[in-house]
Parts: C-alpha cells; sequence; structure tokens
C-alpha cells in the first residue's frame, strides 16, 4: 500500500474523529492472504531468459519503483504483478531478440514494513527481516507506550479492497497481560498500528494549558495533574 495513502488514510480519521469507535471489528489473529503478491521497492527479481539464459539477472527494485536490466533502462515495477513486469519486458526485448520468451519471479521480498504512531516513544516505520511482526513486537520497536497511551483502544489500520482503508480493534491490554495469546495478532504489510491518548491524558494536557496558568505563585503549592497516575482508562 503506497505510503502516501496511508498518512491520507491515517490523517482523515484522525481529523474526522474525536475518539477511537467502540464497535470496531477485531483484528484478526492472522491477516487474509493477499490475492496476488505485487512487487515492492526493495523487492529482488530474476529475469529468466529460456532462450538466451546469457541474459539471466537479478534485478533489485529501486526507490524510485522501476528496475533495470541489460536491454531495459526503466521499467515500472512497483505495485505490479511479476506477470505484468514480464509483459514489458518481453516487448522491450522483442527489439533485440527474435523469440524473448521471459519469466519474472520475485526471489527475495523486502522486508515486510508497518507503521507505529500515536502515543508511543519512538513513531515511525518498521520492519522485520523474517517472519511478519505482532502487534507487540511492532510496539517494542517504537518503544512501547508512552505514559500518554491508551491501551484499551489500540486499532490498526489495514489496506482493503478498492484501496479502502479498513480500522480494526487490537487487544493490546489482553496481549500485553499474555492472558489471550490470540491478542498479539501478526500485521499484514503496511498495517498501521495507532495508540491514541489516554483520556487521564487529555485531562491533563488540557488542565495544565487552560488552568495552570491563572493559578496564583504565591498558593504555595502546584495544580499540575500528573498522567502517570490512575490512568487505568
Amino acid at each position: 500500500m503506497p505510503r502516501s495513502l496511508l498518512l491520507l488514510c491515517l490523517g482523515s480519521l484522525l481529523c474526522g474523529c474525536t475518539s477511537v469507535p467502540e464497535n470496531l471489528p477485531p483484528a484478526p489473529s492472522v491477516p487474509p492472504a493477499p490475492a496476488a503478491y505485487r512487487v515492492q521497492v526493495g523487492d529482488v527479481l530474476g529475469v529468466r531468459l529460456y532462450l538466451a539464459p546469457e541474459l539471466n539477472e537479478d534485478v533489485t527494485v529501486r526507490p524510485d519503483g522501476r528496475i533495470g536490466t541489460t536491454l531495459a533502462q526503466s521499467v515500472p515495477a512497483a505495485g505490479r504483478l511479476p506477470e505484468e513486469i514480464a509483459a514489458d519486458l518481453k516487448r522491450i526485448y522483442a527489439a533485440e531478440l527474435k523469440t524473448p520468451e521471459l519469466t519474472v519471479e520475485v526471489k527475495t521480498p523486502s522486508p515486510a514494513r508497518v507503521f507505529v504512531a500515536g502515543e508511543v516513544v519512538f513513531p515511525g516505520e518498521y520492519d522485520s527481516a523474517g517472519a511478519p511482526l505482532t502487534l507487540l513486537q511492532a510496539v517494542a520497536k517504537a518503544g512501547g507506550l508512552r505514559p500518554t497511551g491508551d491501551p484499551g483502544h489500540v486499532f490498526i489500520i489495514r489496506h482493503g479492497s478498492a484501496d479502502q482503508a479498513i480500522i480494526l480493534r487490537a487487544a493490546y491490554r489482553d496481549a500485553i497481560a499474555g492472558n489471550t495469546p490470540a491478542a498479539d495478532v501478526t500485521l499484514a504489510p503496511f498495517d498501521v498500528v495507532y495508540v491514541p491518548k489516554s483520556g487521564v491524558s487529555q485531562l491533563y494536557i488540557w488542565f495544565n494549558q487552560h488552568f495552570q496558568q491563572f493559578v496564583p505563585v504565591n498558593w504555595g503549592f502546584s495544580y499540575n495533574v500528573n498522567p502517570y497516575v490512575n490512568n487505568t482508562k
């Protein structure tokens, strides 16, 4: 899923909602298998020609989403099926070869990437070199929840069909407690894990921004609200 689409979905959700909906469907323990694999930036592709093996080569999808081979300098690859890339290469190779029968295969997929945002220590993009990340692994890579994070309302934004965003409820509190192993769901590539602020932390921010300025300094004590205490929402 293109990062721009993910960011647009995330921005639309956060701008259009003041709280996380309570009736979100739960995230499945294992994401559904995609109908067909689409090539991603960083994938290593094997280009194989049956009748001209000397032109066989492995190429990496560049950051611009294209590949270059001996006979084709710039071919769109990211977001496409290997068969679509092979059709383009076959058409280009036909200018040099009489019967350019070739295939394109994904030899080494790029690491599965997910995004962790909201009230975590290090929001950002994370990937795994092997098996896909689980919910707990992704949050751990992001440094864990901040004290202002709400473990009871974590949700996942997933790429659905027709480039539609699907919002799923993540049982992070159950997963971190270890009582429900299935709650530590496996994330799909390009999932966004979002940790919202807790109600207590929102009260803390509002109180200290809008009320604390009016407290006389000669009262001898502070009205600062501590967000780390009684954060049980």
